[in-house]
């Protein structure tokens, strides 16, 4: 089960970067995806959600920030990152909920969680 993330990079504070991720072509359902990050030192936290319904949660330190959005015929989910501080650096893990895949003999299976490769984001002050 694979998640393709890209976008990131170094920004000044007060700029604005894009993520994408996009589920692979075996991955044939998913319901919620989103991004999570991981500062240096620091656990993983969630930073934003939106299931199929489009539903969107946001941590509180990125609320009216950043804005999560998804295209579900491209399995794809988006963050759009402005304003951005030098808190905001980490490196940016793309996640799916409840997703169903066909392994290499193309059976359907369920997987409770997958998880992109993650991409760095630095906000430099």
């Amino acid at each position: 089960v694979q998640l393709q993330a890209s976008g990131g990079g170094l920004v000044q504070a007060g700029g604005s970067l894009g993520l994408s991720c996009a589920a692979s072509r075996s991955i044939f359902r998913v319901d919620t995806m989103g991004w999570y990050r991981q500062a240096p030192g620091k656990e993983r936290e969630l930073v934003a959600t939106i299931n199929s319904g489009g539903s969107a949660k946001y941590a509180d330190s990125v609320k009216g920030r950043f804005a999560i959005s998804r295209d579900n015929d491209k399995k794809t989910v988006y963050l759009q990152m402005n304003s951005l501080k030098p808190e905001d650096t980490a490196v940016y893990y793309c996640n799916a909920e409840d997703v169903m895949f066909y392994n290499d003999d193309y059976a359907p299976v369920a997987a409770r969680y997958a998880w992109g490769q993650g991409t760095q984001v630095t906000v430099s002050s």
